[in-house]
C-alpha cells in the first residue's frame, strides 16, 4: 500500500503561511494592535507620541483605508474584512504580504513535495491570497465579537458620566480612556474628532457603517434625536443599553441552540473534502484504475459541482437570523 504525505505537507505550509502573517503583524505593530491588552492602541501611542493631532491623523488613515482601496485587484475581497478587523497594514503593504508568503509556500512546496511547476505556482498563490484572508477574517469576527460584548458595558459608563453632570463628548472621552480596544480606540478617535469641530453624530454614523452594526446605528439615532429634539440623554442611553444587552443574550441563546446543526451542517459539508484527502494519503494510486477513462473528468467536476451546492445549501440551512 502506498503512502503519499503531499496532501499533509500543504496542509503544514497553509498553515504556516497564516502563523507568518501573525508574526509579521506583531513584529511591525508591537503589543499595541492587540485586543487582549488592557491599554487600548490610541493610549499606547499618545505614551509614544504627545500628539494628539498625528495620533489621530494615524488612527484615521488605519480605520478608512483599506475600504478606500477598494480599486486595488483583488483586495475588495478583503476589504470590508479589513475595514472591521481595523488592520494597521496598508492595502499596498498587505497584498505585499500576499505576494511574500506566496513566495515562501512556493519554495516550502518546491523543497518538500515532488509537484509540478505550474501545480505548485498555482498552490503559491492560493496559500498567498488564502492565508491572508483566512488570518483577516479571524481578526474581525474576534474585533466583532469584542465590539458587541464591550458596547452595553461602554454605554452604561456613558449613562453614568452624564447622571453626574458631565456633556455627552466628555462621556465619550471617558469611555475611550476606561475601556480596552477596539471600543477604546474608536470612541478614542471620536471624542478627539469632537475636540477640533466634528460633530459627535456624524462621527457615531461613520461608526456604525463601517463597522456595519445595528447596534452602533441604534446609538448614533438615538443621540442624533436628543440632540435635534432634546430629552434626558441618560434615560434614552440607559435603556438603549438594556435593549442592546437583552439582543446580545438573545444571539447567544440562539447561537448556543443552532450550533448543533452548524457543527453537523460544517461537518457533512468538509467529510467528502477530508475523504478525498485521505485517501490521496494511504492510497495514491486508487482512482489509477479510472484516471485516464473519458468519463473521470466530467464525473469529477460533476461530484465537485455538487460539494459546491451542497456546501451552499449546509450554509443556508444553518444561517438562522434573529
Amino acid at each position: 500500500m502506498g503512502f503519499s504525505a503531499a496532501p499533509l505537507i500543504y496542509l503544514v505550509i497553509f498553515v504556516a503561511v497564516v502563523v507568518i502573517v501573525e508574526g509579521l503583524y506583531l513584529v511591525a505593530f508591537g503589543k499595541s494592535i492587540s485586543l487582549n491588552s488592557r491599554l487600548s492602541r490610541r493610549l499606547t501611542l499618545l505614551e509614544k507620541n504627545a500628539n494628539r493631532e498625528l495620533v489621530l491623523e494615524q488612527l484615521r488613515k488605519e480605520l478608512n483605508q483599506h475600504l478606500n482601496a477598494k480599486n486595488i485587484p483583488l483586495y475588495s475581497v478583503f476589504a470590508k474584512k479589513a475595514q472591521r478587523a481595523a488592520i494597521a497594514f496598508s492595502p499596498t503593504a498587505l497584498v505585499g504580504i500576499m505576494g511574500l508568503v506566496a513566495i515562501f509556500a512556493f519554495l516550502m512546496l518546491t523543497l518538500m513535495t515532488e509537484a509540478a511547476f505550474g501545480l505548485r505556482i498555482i498552490l503559491a498563490i492560493l496559500m498567498g491570497i488564502g492565508g491572508v484572508y483566512v488570518w483577516v477574517n479571524r481578526k474581525a469576527k474576534k474585533r466583532m465579537s469584542l465590539l458587541e460584548e464591550q458596547l452595553p458595558d461602554s454605554i452604561e459608563l456613558m449613562v453614568r458620566s452624564l447622571r453626574v453632570g458631565h456633556p455627552f463628548s466628555t462621556a465619550i472621552g471617558i469611555v475611550a480612556k476606561e475601556i480596552p480596544d477596539p471600543l477604546g480606540s474608536e470612541f478614542g478617535v471620536i471624542a478627539d474628532e469632537a475636540a477640533y469641530g466634528r460633530e459627535v453624530t456624524e462621527s457615531l454614523k461613520a461608526f456604525a457603517e463601517r463597522m456595519d452594526s445595528q447596534d452602533l446605528r441604534f446609538l448614533a439615532v438615538a443621540v442624533t434625536i436628543q440632540q435635534q429634539s432634546g430629552g434626558n440623554l441618560a434615560e434614552i442611553l440607559d435603556g438603549l443599553s438594556k435593549v442592546i444587552r437583552a439582543r446580545f443574550k438573545l444571539f447567544r441563546r440562539v447561537a448556543a441552540i443552532t450550533s448543533e446543526a452548524k457543527w453537523s451542517g460544517q461537518f457533512l459539508s468538509a467529510f467528502p473534502i477530508l475523504a478525498l484527502v485521505m485517501i490521496n494519503v494511504i492510497k495514491p494510486d486508487y482512482y489509477d484504475a479510472v484516471r485516464e477513462t473519458a468519463a473521470f473528468i466530467p464525473a469529477a467536476l460533476f461530484v465537485v459541482v455538487f460539494l459546491v451546492i451542497n456546501i451552499i445549501f449546509m450554509k443556508i440551512m444553518t444561517n438562522i437570523k434573529v
